[in-house]
């Protein structure tokens, strides 16, 4: 089976006891951190996870390549 290269986006919050990582097109794929790189080395490592159980269970894995753009507004 041929690999390819996928990307997601990561969306950031900020939490109480530091951050919580989840990507857009996969929310399944959840995670926290302490700080900010400690949050997107776990959610790599929950991404990683997540591939290679979908792939052993022959579930299709969500496309990535998803774009964040801001929409201002005033309130």
């Amino acid at each position: 089976m041929a690999t390819r290269l996928q990307h997601y986006t990561a969306q950031y919050t900020k939490t109480k006891s530091g951050y919580m990582g989840q990507l857009i097109e996969w929310p399944e794929v959840v995670t926290e951190g302490r700080t900010l790189e400690e949050c997107r080395s776990a959610l790599r490592d929950a991404l990683h996870e997540m591939v290679q159980a979908y792939q052993l269970l022959g579930k299709k894995i969500p496309h990535g390549g998803g774009l964040l753009e801001p929409i201002p507004v005033e309130v």
